[in-house]
């Protein structure tokens, strides 16, 4: 699971707004093991790919919410959804949102900021 963090890593050089990688997923009756500093159930924020490298979040998220829940608006590297059964919306700055789903992360391109997140119960997008 870590090369497939790395190669995530790799991405944050690419122009296009938004990358997407997909984590091999737990059954919803086996938690994981933390990811690069992010326990399960959590959603977990990363400032720049030396902080997801070394597995130190800025930030970390685990309740579902019927609202989004205010996040400083800083252009974030990268989000990490260890989450099994529960989707995450994402809220960007520039207007839109982006939902990752179960067990996945997804890097930003340096325009990007979030500010704002809502975990959902539901398991797709």
């Amino acid at each position: 699971m870590k090369s497939a963090i790395r190669k995530a890593a790799g991405l944050a050089g690419v122009s296009a707004a938004v990358a997407v990688m997909s984590l091999t997923g737990a059954s919803a009756a086996h938690a994981e093991a933390p990811t690069q500093g992010c326990p399960y159930p959590y959603v977990c924020f990363y400032v720049d790919n030396n902080a997801l490298l070394a597995g130190t979040p800025l930030s970390k998220y685990k309740d579902v919410t019927s609202s989004y829940q205010a996040v400083t608006p800083r252009p974030h590297y990268g989000v990490l959804n260890t989450r099994n059964d529960d989707v995450v919306y994402l809220r960007l700055q520039s207007g839109g949102s982006i939902c990752l789903p179960p067990n996945s992360q997804t890097v930003f391109a340096n325009a990007y900021a979030v500010n704002g997140i809502k975990i959902s119960s539901s398991s797709t997008c």
